[in-house]
């Protein structure tokens, strides 16, 4: 596999398995109607998951959390069918000439159109294998493309799930976007978690090859959280790491983490990757990982999410 080299001077920037199961009985049931040409009536979809999640649940604990599952997943069904979705942007400094900043990661947000954020936290990992995660990829990467068209000096990482690879809209929507400024490929980072690369390594793979032809860049997230096979990763030659949190927030206090750490950036050295450090909340911890030769370091010390732009906010 031809390995791509990117330019690495950034510029400016406890559900139940009953209710897993039932869950994809009813998709199914829904996809083998439609297949059929037959209508599928959601609000009878919803009461029926809501009864055979039920019947299944053998504690009130268990029923009222399936019961907020189902509610979160149709709030979120709703935000993406109106369109209320954004990005909170965060910036990605440069370790070395902290505060500039490297590049920005757009987050998105769901809104559950009473103006409050549905916390990912609920949605996301529910979502992941079902078509709403792949929707939701596809909603967070035309917001990324619209962002990066109407800011030619702003880099931004973008996420999305291996799954999504081949997802027809998904694929439509980038094509779109390059085909309206073709530079916006060089300004594109694609982060993929280390979980969802290593379900289909080798279709990874191939995209990655492809899409970096096209001057985009690929990220690493969640680096050392799941069960990454190091014989992929040569072959991923992904462009960043980055380093998952858990071995980052309060660094400065635990040896077990900077020794793991260390050897994180030393295995993304050797394969010429760029780091990030995730999840950096304290100072102590940000001139610990400067001193240990990170690259980038991302988190609240240096700045939360936001859904205004920064780069549009006048200087005081």
């Amino acid at each position: 596999m031809t390995k791509y080299k990117h330019d690495k001077q950034f510029g400016q920037a406890g559900l139940s398995m009953q209710s897993t199961r039932a869950r994809q009985a009813a998709d199914d049931a829904d996809a083998g109607r439609a297949a059929e040409g037959v209508f599928v009536d959601r609000n009878h979809h919803d009461d029926w998951l809501r009864e055979t999640i039920l019947s299944g649940l053998d504690s009130p604990l268990s029923s009222a959390c399936a019961l907020q599952e189902r509610d979160t997943l149709s709030a979120v069904r709703r935000a993406l069918d109106n369109n209320d979705a954004t990005l909170a942007f965060q910036p990605v400094v440069d370790a070395r000439h902290a505060p500039r900043v490297a590049f920005y990661e757009g987050l998105i947000r769901l809104n559950d159109g009473s103006g409050r954020i549905i916390p990912a936290r609920e949605f996301i990992h529910t979502c992941e294998t079902s078509e709403l995660g792949r929707l939701i990829d596809c909603r967070a990467l035309e917001l990324g493309l619209r962002a990066l068209q109407q800011n030619p000096s702003v880099r931004l990482s973008i996420n999305m799930s291996a799954r999504s690879i081949g997802y027809p809209c998904w694929t439509e929507t980038l094509e779109r976007g390059l085909a309206a400024d073709p530079s916006v490929g060089e300004r594109l980072i694609i982060e993929i978690t280390e979980a969802s690369a290593m379900i289909m390594p080798d279709i990874t793979c191939v995209f990655m090859e492809r899409m970096q032809t096209r001057g985009i860049s690929f990220a690493l997230d969640d680096f050392g959280a799941g069960y990454t096979s190091f014989r992929y990763l040569k072959d991923f030659y992904f462009d960043i790491i980055k380093i998952d949190g858990q071995f980052i927030n309060g660094i400065h206090r635990d040896p077990d983490n900077r020794v793991l750490t260390e050897a994180l950036i030393s295995i993304a050295r050797h394969f010429d990757m760029f780091t990030v450090a995730e999840s950096v909340e304290r100072g102590e911890d940000a001139a610990l990982l400067l001193a240990m030769g990170i690259d980038c370091m991302q988190g609240h010390y240096f700045g939360a999410p936001s859904s205004i732009p920064p780069w549009t906010r006048v200087p005081r």
